[in-house]
């Protein structure tokens, strides 16, 4: 490995570095708000009686149907990108991805997902970070989408304002403006060095542009919907009065807040957004702290130890941190080959 090429790779490992720890800050500063408030707050109560069970036990459910939906449109996009994989890899790795992201800083489950898709994959492991780049342009697309409509309509008393959803329409306009420049860029023989190395990464998402990719987008605006009922049965259970509306509301809100790399479990960034949103629809202190430690028990738990169970599949934790070594040597190696 050359001069240059050492400098390069120790910018990367610098600028990986700094994003998770800026996220870690970021999710600091929110636990510490978040506990803060909390501690002035009334104690906070939970359900007993048979139907708040039920309804739990159906919140559980509901977030479980949604997950295997993200596992089927994941192996749709790998589908569409013709990348090699198993239906049922896509289905398990999921909740494991879910679950890494639980007790792992910086949504470090997406890499999980990588390296042990890779294991039984003959795709490159850029390839499939851009099936994974793909799922969070539609996560981020429609839950925006979602987020100006309900902001139009008014839900919850649009508590970030109406002008909110100017911004977020323009985002999309924004976003799309941008695709649409780079795709008449690279036709009109520009940015080859970029394309090179992009083209693997950003390859499923620009296959999104086509009719599959406008269904697509239909349906993890459907996904997202569905957990919306999972928040509110969470706050039924709760005899909280929470619409069905103001459940998509909030888990718009949630997941809008979760795109930022925090730490393990989103602790902090989600709690904060959550309890803003309940705030705006008129409960405050000790129903929304039980809302919130209710919502993360049935969001959080049962897929962490469904996806700890499925890692059994894959060898366990200690083959993962031992395929991990084996990439980072590989792609060190590869930087400092004359190909590069």
């Amino acid at each position: 490995m050359n001069t240059v090429d050492k400098q390069e790779f120790e910018r990367g490992r610098l600028r990986a570095s700094l994003r998770a720890g800026g996220g870690l800050l970021f999710s600091l500063v929110a636990i510490v708000a978040v506990i803060w408030w909390a501690l002035n707050q009334q104690t906070p109560t939970f359900p007993t009686g048979t139907r708040a069970i039920l309804l739990l036990t159906a919140g559980v459910g509901g977030y479980a149907a949604a997950t295997v939906g993200r596992g089927v449109r994941w192996h749709l996009i790998l589908e569409l990108a013709d990348v090699d994989h198993r239906y049922s890899d896509a289905l398990a790795l999921t909740p494991i991805g879910f679950m890494a992201n639980n007790v792992l800083p910086a949504r470090a489950g997406e890499l999980v997902r990588v390296f042990l898709m890779k294991t039984r994959s003959s795709s490159t492991r850029r390839e499939i970070f851009g099936s994974i780049i793909a799922e969070r342009v539609l996560d981020i697309v429609s839950l925006i989408a979602l987020f100006a409509v309900m902001t139009v309509i008014g839900i919850a008393g649009a508590p970030t304002g109406r002008i909110s959803a100017v911004f977020a329409a323009l985002a999309l306009g924004v976003g799309a403006a941008g695709a649409g420049l780079l795709i008449l860029l690279r036709r009109h023989g520009r940015l080859e060095r970029f394309a090179t190395v992009a083209r693997p990464f950003l390859r499923a998402s620009r296959l999104l542009l086509c009719r599959r990719g406008a269904a697509l987008v239909l349906a993890t605006s459907i996904i997202w919907l569905f957990e919306g009922l999972v928040y509110w049965l969470v706050a039924r259970a709760l005899e909280l009065p929470v619409t069905y509306a103001d459940g998509v509301y909030l888990v718009v809100l949630a997941s809008l807040a979760a795109i930022v790399p925090a730490g393990p479990g989103f602790i902090g960034t989600v709690d904060a957004a959550i309890i803003f949103g309940l705030g705006a629809i008129g409960i405050k202190g000790g129903q929304a702290l039980s809302f919130d430690i209710l919502l993360r028990f049935v969001v959080f738990v049962p897929i962490t130890v469904v996806g700890l169970l499925l890692m059994l599949r894959y060898g366990g934790l200690g083959k993962l941190r031992a395929r991990a070594a084996i990439a980072r040597e590989d792609s060190g190696a590869r930087l400092g080959s004359p190909e590069c």
